[in-house]
């Protein structure tokens, strides 16, 4: 018999409950989600740490790898990690600790590592059984006072260790060393800060906690001023406070102002960061670009990869090549096609299309005290460190207040001993239980007593006496002035103010780590249309448009077009030279405009594409006519009942594919002529062979709208308009290509106003109602 498929009885002994489906998938997620957030993508705000960096600090200080302690394999230090505080896999492990040793990654590095640790090429580490580490003076700056009692300790995974909740942290790391990460439903994105900016910053919300963000930043113009002060005075450059990110690789921010700051005040926003380049000069006026720094977390390989790449595919038609020069510092060489190249053009056509230029997001969503994710202000972020700060302070206070106190205590015991020590001598020779003998006799304490009984007898000379009255008294100081210090905020500031101070000088803008390596500058006014032109390899073109609606490029400029093909039914609507640097303007029976780049239009090979396919036009609208983009002239649009006005070429060039509405038509009337305006009049003929004559100046100049009559018309509509100099006359062709001209005299009678219904067409103006 085959296997039940009925789920045995409820009273069966596998104990299967019911559960509901959703509630119990909701309250999983959930409960994955905020394992997530806690306690792996967000950093706590206090010492800038993820737990499995602050677990590798904690890890390496039990190793005693500090600075000036020789370095230990990495793989020892992950080992350590993984056994006793990270259940997570050894390569997570080694992949963060790595990350903490790259100056390229972080800007104040945590570990010092000794081996192959990965490059700017992207390269990756060696194993961790090649490469050694120890901590760095930042690290130590992090764990500054967590013997004394500065953190809380929670059990570790396995509850047989304990490991810090979050590190004393003397030091900015938050904002110093940036962060980045994704949970679930949020994510951070901090970039590097320099420390001691940050540190002028905060002594400046210490100083004044009512401070605005402008009050924590320094402007440009300020900065200008301190420069110039520090010219006599290099401690003037300790004033600067935050002017924007200080990303490891250098490279250059070029926001304004406006925006750095609001991006500070709200925690969201960007900064656009460029790479720094240089122009050198090659004798016989060549030249090439060389870019000593490029943007951060850009890997180098790639960045010339993708350059390589647009060179081949000619989208940078201004560049020659590119050269990879690099040693131990950076040096991308860009060789110009010609001399004549505008070197600023190029390489905004080349940050247009490449890492060159990258755009660094700023969320600052941490762990605010510890537990809540939340997006701050960079007043928020420096408040709350020192806020920790002045909690470490008072905890480590009160801890040294404590170890004070048992000494003394201990010390009071001794003093009676060394007072009475032929006595104690005695006791402990001859009672059986010295210890209760002795704090009955003296009123001793119990640690009192067992101090006495454990000291060693080369300790009864008379000199330790005045030893122990002097520590006494230091002790007694010093317990003096920490009771002072816990019984006054403004005593516990004004230590912060110092020790923040001293992170300043440490890591002030005259040392090697605390120069600062990002600076700021205006972006590069180049006109958008110079830089689209710059990134298109100018070539000549004929553009074909079918009737049909179907688009293609032809290379060359063709003066016979009787060999075009088109498909079964299609024909030649219309024919013109370009570039492939030109924007081509659409313009179709529902009034609207197209914009299409010329360099996006399919190539002469088959018939091209529908333009339904390169833009969205709606399928109940034709194609009036095409032409190359010129900003500078003027056209007459008109419907086929009869409306019209001017408008601007400038004006109806679209964005976007869905087009530009110009001008507005009500079915069953649609736009119908589009001519380019030259001369001072009009002259319109309609299906009744009916011409009229008008100054242009009748007609209005509008960006959009239905536009005014033209000419007034029974029935039927528009036949064909032109736009001539009345000085020169008007002219048309005839079936046998022969030309017309009529003069302002013979024209006489087919003057008059705008709307009026004309009068019928010259003698020789062609049967098909055109001009030719």
């Amino acid at each position: 018999m085959g296997k039940s498929l009925v789920p045995p009885p409820s009273g069966g002994g596998d104990h299967i409950e019911p559960v509901d489906l959703k509630a119990a998938l909701e309250e999983r997620y959930l409960a994955y989600a905020l394992s997530t957030i806690m306690h792996r993508a967000l950093p706590d705000v206090r010492d800038g740490l993820k737990p499995v960096h602050r677990r590798i600090m904690h890890a390496m200080r039990l190793l005693r790898l500090n600075p000036d302690q020789g370095f230990a394999k990495c793989a020892r230090i992950v080992g350590e990690v993984m056994g006793k505080f990270h259940p997570h896999g050894d390569q997570s492990i080694y992949d963060a600790l790595v990350r903490l040793a790259q100056d390229f990654a972080v800007r104040y590095p945590l570990v010092d590592g000794q081996g192959n640790f990965g490059n700017i090429d992207g390269d990756n580490a060696a194993a961790m059984r090649y490469t050694e580490a120890r901590m760095t003076e930042v690290a130590t700056a992090l764990l500054e006072g967590i013997t004394e009692d500065a953190v809380d300790f929670r059990p570790t995974y396995n509850e047989e260790d304990e490991e810090p909740v979050v590190l004393p942290g003397a030091f900015p790391n938050i904002l110093a060393n940036g962060s980045s990460g994704i949970a679930v439903g949020m994510a951070t994105s901090i970039p590097p800060h320099n420390a001691a900016e940050l540190c002028a910053a905060a002594l400046h919300l210490i100083d004044n906690p009512d401070a605005s963000i402008d009050e924590l930043m320094t402007s440009p113009d300020q900065w200008a001023e301190i420069e110039e002060r520090a010219k006599s005075d290099p401690k003037a450059l300790l004033e600067c406070r935050v002017r924007g990110p200080d990303f490891p690789t250098g490279g250059t921010i070029v926001d304004g102002w406006s925006s750095l700051v609001e991006a500070y005040s709200t925690g969201r926003g960007g900064f656009r960061l460029r790479a720094k380049w240089r122009q050198e000069d090659q004798g016989r006026g060549t030249w090439h670009i060389v870019v000593t720094e490029i943007p951060y977390q850009v890997q180098k390989s790639k960045l010339i990869e993708k350059v390589a790449e647009l060179l081949l595919a000619r989208k940078l038609p201004l560049l020659e090549d590119v050269r990879d020069e690099s040693a131990e510092d950076i040096r991308l060489v860009l060789v110009p096609k010609s001399r004549t190249v505008d070197p600023g053009l190029m390489m905004e056509s080349i940050f247009k299309l490449t890492e060159l230029e990258t755009r660094f997001p700023l969320n600052m969503n941490v762990l605010s005290r510890g537990k809540v994710p939340n997006v701050l202000s960079l007043k928020s972020v420096l408040s709350e460190w020192l806020e920790h700060r002045k909690d470490v302070l008072v905890r480590r206070s009160r801890h040294r207040l404590g170890e004070i106190e048992r000494r003394l205590e201990i010390l009071g015991g001794l003093l009676v001993a060394y007072l009475n020590i032929d006595e104690v001598i005695r006791i402990i020779r001859e009672e059986d239980d010295p210890k209760q003998v002795m704090m009955a006799r003296w009123s001793l304490t119990d640690t009192q007593v067992e101090a006495i009984l454990n000291m060693r007898l080369r300790a009864l000379r008379k000199l330790e006496e005045i030893e122990i009255r002097k520590e006494h008294d230091a002790l007694s100081a010093e317990k003096k002035q920490i009771e002072a210090l816990l019984g006054s905020v403004a005593r516990q500031w004004k230590t912060i103010r110092w020790e923040v101070g001293e992170t300043l000088k440490k890591y002030g803008p005259t040392t090697d780590l605390g120069r600062r390596r990002t600076d700021f500058a205006d972006a590069p006014d180049h006109d958008v249309a110079d830089i689209h032109h710059a990134m298109i390899e100018k070539e000549p073109i004929t553009v074909v448009v079918s009737e049909k609606g179907w688009l293609r490029a032809m290379k060359g400029h063709l003066a016979d077009f009787s060999a075009l093909t088109f498909k079964e039914g299609d024909s030649l609507k219309l024919a013109f030279p370009a570039q492939t640097t030109d924007k081509i303007l659409v313009f179709t029976t529902g009034g609207k405009f197209y914009t299409i780049g010329a360099d996006r239009l399919p190539g002469g090979r088959g018939h091209g594409e529908p333009i339904r396919i390169i833009v969205d036009m709606e399928n109940d609208q034709d194609i009036v006519t095409a032409f190359v983009h010129d900003p500078k002239r003027k056209l007459l649009l008109a419907s086929h009942a009869g409306n019209g006005f001017i408008v601007p070429e400038g004006e109806v060039v679209a964005n976007t594919r869905k087009g530009k509405q110009v001008m507005n038509v009500k079915s069953p009337d649609e736009a119908s002529h589009c001519a380019t305006l030259s001369g001072d009049h009009l002259a319109i003929v309609g299906e009744n062979r009916k011409m009229l004559v008008f100054p242009l100046s009748e007609i209005p100049e509008m960006t959009r709208g239905k536009g005014v009559r033209l000419q007034k018309y029974k029935d039927g509509g528009v036949s064909d308009l032109r736009t001539f100099a009345i000085a020169e006359g008007l002219s048309w062709q005839d079936s046998a290509e022969r030309t017309f001209t009529r003069n302002r005299e013979e024209l006489a009678e087919w003057f008059g106003a705008r709307a009026s219904a004309g009068r019928i067409a010259p003698k020789g103006f062609p049967r098909t109602g055109k001009f030719g």
